[in-house]
Formats: C-alpha cells, structure tokens, sequence
C-alpha cells in the first residue's frame, strides 16, 4: 500500500515548479489555470460552458491545460502552475493520507460513476464479469481510479486480479486502445467515448459492459484546489463552478445532437455523430453528477475501491477533503 502512495506522491513532488496565482487578464475577466486529467466527452459540460460563453458570462477567461494523469494533474495545483485540477478525487486524498499541510480540498463533483467501456474482441449479448477469470485484461494506471474501478468490480464477481500478466496495468492510458489494436494477446480493455463506439463502429471490437453500471457511484471526477487558493477566491471559485453547471443544464435540456454541435468546437476531428453517440451513453449510464455536492457515502465508498486496490495505507478525513460549501449555495441559487 505505502509503495504505490509513494510512488504517486514522489511524481508529484518531482515535477514541482514556481508558484502561480490566479490573475486578471486585463479585459475585465479573471484568469483561472485549469488542468484537466483528460480530454474526454466525460466532461461534457465543462466544454459546453466554454464553447457556450457561460464563462465568459461569469468573468473568467480559462485557460485550458492537460495534465495526461492524476499524479501530474496533482503536480500541477500543488505548484501553483494551476489553480484548479479536474481530476479523480484519489489524488486529493493521496494527499491527505500524507498530510499536507496546504492541502488540496474538493470543491465540486462533475461526473458520478466510472465512464469506461469494457471492449472485447467478440460480440457478448450474455456478458458476464464471472467470465473474465483467467483473461489478460489492459486495466489502466497503477493507483489510477479507471484500474481501481474495474478491479474493485472483478474482485466482486470473484475473478482474481493477482496476477499483474493478467490484470494489466503496465500499458499507459494514452497507449491502451493502441496494444490492444496490436497485440492479440489482450483480451479486453478499457475505453471512454467517443474511443469506445468509434473502434466498435470500425469493426475491431465491441463494448460488452458499463464498468460503471457495475461499480455504482463512485464521484470519479472533481474539481480540486488548494485550500489556500480557496480561501482567497471563493467568488471566483464559485463563478466557475457556476459556468460548468450551466454547461449541466444545457446538456440535460437538449438532444443529444443539439448537444453534439456545441462541443464539436473542443473536438475537432470528430464526427458529430460520434460525439452523439458519446453524450447518449454517458446520457444512458446516468454519468453526469446532477449535483456538484459530493456525499459521504461515495466518497466512502471510493476509499473502499482504494482500499480493495491496497493503495491505503489509512482513510482520508472526508470533512478535511471536501468542502460542499460552495457546491450548496449553487444548488439552492439554482434550483439542482
């Protein structure tokens, strides 16, 4: 256990690098770093409120950055090089486990359940996790929620995640899709959308189960920030929390096509329709948190995921980790 906090804490303390603070960026708005963990259709209404001017709307010029991982995301709010992360809440808690003195605090929840896909290379309309004994399985990063999640899910069904040849975790995320192109050997993977339906829609594979249908809440994604940063831009936290919940409602307010179309700008390349497809599944699984306030009971409930993972060494003080405040005075303000 003490090994992989380790290891994600000296990733984090390596890359370190002069400390930042939030700005105006000389047209009247305010300047907040944002870095997230992924770009990924997950996050839906963080890009709608972009592309849709809701940021614009409450003063905020953000500027976008990609971590590529949680560790790095978690290097980049502790440096100050950003002053807010959209990450998996297990490096704010990594944190805590350690304690930091200045320590990351989550402020706002965005989605509620893993958003992967479970690919396999045949068709099974009778899926069963039961199955996947014995199977060489590509699970994601070591200590990463994605590989938490599914094992937490296996483990579950009884299947056996000892064996590191077959619970893989030593592909990283951006490479995954492409080994299990390559090497015939894997059995299954992981993919979010719009990956998954597109390698379906190519004929290479097919999605066989919701690794999120199977593990049930989970808060898989949040916005986090140094409680000093907090401290000293609440408004602005909140004006930003409150563009991303706008991006919420305009996603649950229209089709998935209309949807499409104001994220089409965030990913260039991709066909609307994927990106349809992509907000239907996510749509379909119920991923989106309709609430920013993240509860006890899923915060437990993904240090139980850590736990089963051995990447706990001790549980993380929920009312240290997550300050609601903000998140409560937008759902009475806006009515969620």
């Amino acid at each position: 256990m003490k090994g992989k906090l380790t290891a994600f804490l000296t990733a984090v303390a390596v890359a370190l690098c002069p400390f930042m603070i939030t700005a105006c960026s000389g047209n009247g708005k305010t300047t907040v770093k944002l870095c997230e963990v992924t770009h990924s259709i997950f996050y839906a209404p963080l890009y709608i409120a972009i592309n849709n001017g809701y940021f614009d709307e409450e003063k905020i010029d953000i500027k976008l950055s990609n971590g590529g991982g949680a560790d790095k995301v978690m290097t980049s709010v502790i440096s100050g090089s950003s002053d807010i992360g959209l990450m998996g809440p297990e490096a704010t808690i990594y944190c805590h486990v350690e304690g930091q003195r200045d320590y990351p605090i989550i402020f706002g929840q965005l989605t509620r359940c893993d958003g992967s896909f479970l690919v396999g290379r045949n068709e099974e309309p009778d899926f069963d996790w039961a199955s996947l004994q014995g199977k060489h399985i590509l699970a994601g990063r070591p200590g990463g929620v994605p590989a938490m999640t599914l094992q937490w899910v296996l483990n579950q069904h009884g299947v056996s995640t000892d064996d590191p040849a077959l619970f893989d975790t030593s592909i990283a995320f951006d490479a995954m899709v492409g080994t299990f192109d390559t090497d015939m050997s894997i059995d299954y993977t992981t993919m979010f959308e719009p990956t998954a339906s597109e390698y379906v829609a190519l004929g290479k594979g097919y999605i066989v189960a919701s690794v999120g249908e199977a593990s049930g809440e989970v808060p898989y994604t949040a916005f986090s920030a140094q409680k000093s940063w907090l401290n000293k831009n609440k408004d602005t936290a909140k004006a930003f929390l409150r563009a991303v919940l706008k991006g919420y409602k305009y996603m649950t307010e229209n089709t998935p096509e209309t949807v499409a179309k104001a994220l089409a700008p965030s990913f260039v390349g991709t066909p609307e329709t994927s990106i349809a497809a992509s907000v239907k599944s996510y749509v379909a699984i119920n991923a989106l948190a309709s609430t920013p306030v993240m509860s006890k009971t899923s915060f437990d409930h993904l240090q139980e995921i850590m736990e089963n993972a051995g990447t706990l060494s001790s549980r993380a003080d929920y009312s240290l980790a997550v300050d609601n405040t903000i998140a409560q005075e937008l759902v009475k303000e806006l009515g969620l």
